[in-house]
């Protein structure tokens, strides 16, 4: 046998040997390497977590196949690469892309079965070289496990943002939505919620939405402080039962007994998210012949609770050039009337510039007639999550406001170092009760002055949790608007407050990834359409021909001696 020959066979077997070892390693260790920059497929401790609870098959539907956009497509992929990622570490997840209009003869049966589930489809103008169309695109998922369903929202709403910003920031939350809903769907639910009643607070139905996002996670349950007067220890051990309470938009005052219940709940390490409007003024009051109503100081007995846990709510109006648009009626045209939208400057729009886990990459924020919140120094960690724009300012009441506002010419120099005023706080530590060195309202034998742990967020907007009602007075989404059309991210923030404070996986924390999406430039590609072509798809192939000729011609020269 010739050397070369035996040279040759001796690599073969070496290489057999190399592949055989490499097999029998794969099968005993497990690791996955992601090559990209931002590790987007990298999925963090938080998720392997949540993924071991899935011990029964879980099966995903994904609404997204078929001819779709550029940008859909995208985000298409980046969500079968993610899934394929959670099967990877969990064959029990299962998951498959379906075309709802796949078939012409029951896509409409199908359709309005994915609307009775809540799968809103979007519609959007698709634009190829300048050539512009309409499509419709279901962006959801459903995750079923052990008879029990959830949907995934796939595409993130970003108020006045483009698709291709819109599919970005969905990109960007798909680790957290699809970890999210696994998580929901097969962990058994262990916190409590108590939405406090007895004070003039929001009804269920103005909260509807907010209660059955929460109530997918978490129990919860109504808990008035009627009891009070009659038990008061008996409320207070009640309410010590429940690991968060929520007091949306009370309206009258609070007895110093309810308030020794509250207080002894945060000593205790009790959370707590209070939405306080310590202005009573509402859009309903001004829509009357005079299109105007009086704001006024509203008094809940509070003030002396939340100065001693390091803030104070000031019974002032915020007014913010970067306010919510509004339709009203401008004069009449024959028998119709005219309406044009204008700037609500009591109607905030916040967006958030901070980076922490509870408002990165959250769209806009709509507030109703907001107050200022200022903090105080007492050893409390506190975080401004949310504050109005540089154009805004603090107006004093008793104050009248009138539609009329909407026409008023301003300038930049009215507003100079007054705006970037805090609507919403998170606070940390142990806080001190407020009847430290004070006769207590009741007896109570367990009191104490300095508490264990606790946080709490402070929001100066009772209106920001409420949803509209419909003609059949039925909740509509949180943070959408009927009268402009517009949906703001109120619900997605009202979740990551109560998730932040309740959440003990860590699953908030996955908000904070960044994921780089490198982006072409439509325009530039429209104008250089062929020489991009040529790049793109003929010059790899001129690339391999000039490769082969190449090799022929060497392989040819070497081979003819």
């Amino acid at each position: 046998m010739k050397v070369s020959n035996k040279l040759n066979l001796k690599t073969l077997g070496i290489t057999i040997f190399v592949l055989i070892v490499l097999n029998v390693l794969g099968t005993l260790f497990f690791h996955r390497f992601d090559l990209t920059k931002d590790k987007r497929y990298t999925l963090s401790q938080t998720s392997l977590n949540i993924v071991k609870q899935v011990k029964n098959p879980l099966s995903i539907k994904i609404y997204m196949q078929g001819e779709l956009p550029a940008d859909f497509r995208r985000l298409q992929q980046e969500t079968k690469q993610l899934l394929e990622e959670f099967q990877a570490y969990n064959s029990n997840i299962v998951f498959e892309f379906v075309n709802p209009m796949e078939n012409e003869d029951e896509s409409m049966e199908i359709v309005k079965s994915l609307y009775q589930k809540g799968l809103t489809p979007v519609n959007i103008t698709v634009d190829d070289k300048g050539k512009q169309s309409q499509a419709m695109v279901f962006p959801w998922a459903v995750a079923v496990y052990n008879s029990k369903e959830v949907n995934i929202p796939l595409l993130k709403n970003i108020m006045g943002a483009s698709t291709t910003k819109k599919v970005t920031g969905s990109i960007q939350h798909l680790e957290y939505s699809i970890a999210d809903a696994i998580n929901k769907i097969t962990k058994e639910r262990q916190k409590k919620v108590a939405i406090i009643k007895g004070n003039g607070e929001l009804s269920e139905i103005h909260i509807g939405k907010l209660l059955r996002q929460i109530k997918e996670s978490y129990y919860i349950g109504p808990f008035t402080l009627d009891s009070v007067t009659k038990d008061p220890n008996g409320t207070l051990n009640a309410l010590k039962k429940y690991d968060l309470a929520i007091i949306s938009k009370p309206t009258e005052k609070f007895s110093d007994e309810e308030k020794q219940v509250l207080d002894q709940f945060i000593i205790n390490g009790g959370k707590t998210i209070w939405m306080v409007d310590q202005v009573a003024s509402d859009m309903d009051s001004l829509y009357n012949q005079a299109g105007a109503t009086l704001a006024y100081p509203r008094d809940l007995n509070l003030n002396d609770m939340f100065f001693k846990y390091g803030f104070r709510i000031n019974p002032d109006l915020i007014k913010d050039e970067q306010g919510a648009p509004i339709k009203l009626a401008t004069g009449e045209q024959g028998s119709a009337t005219q309406y044009q939208d204008f700037i609500w400057k009591f109607a905030p729009i916040v967006i958030p510039s901070n980076q922490h886990p509870i408002v990165k990459n959250l769209g806009g924020i709509k507030f109703d007639f907001a107050s200022p919140i200022d903090t105080l120094k007492n050893g409390i960690k506190k975080t401004v999550l949310l504050q109005s724009s540089q154009y805004s300012k603090q107006i004093g009441t008793p104050t009248e406001i009138n539609l009329n506002i909407v026409t008023e010419k301003t300038s930049p120099e009215e507003y100079a170092n007054k705006g970037n005023l805090p609507l919403a706080v998170l606070l940390e530590g142990n806080f001190h009760s407020v009847f430290e060195n004070r006769v207590l309202p009741f007896k109570d034998n367990s009191f104490s002055t300095k508490g264990k742990p606790a946080k709490m967020i402070v929001i100066s907007d009772g209106d920001i949790a409420r949803n509209q009602l419909d003609k059949n007075m039925m909740p509509v989404e949180l943070g959408y608007d009927q009268r402009t059309g517009n949906l703001y991210d109120n619900k997605d923030f009202m979740m990551n407050c109560v998730n932040y404070l309740l959440d003990d996986t860590g699953l908030i924390n996955i908000r904070s990834k960044d994921v780089e999406l490198p982006l072409l430039d439509k325009e530039k590609v429209y104008e250089n359409y062929t020489t991009v072509q040529f790049i793109t798809i003929g010059l790899p192939i001129l690339i391999l021909a000039l490769f082969g000729l190449a090799f022929t011609f060497i392989r040819k020269r070497k081979y003819s001696k």
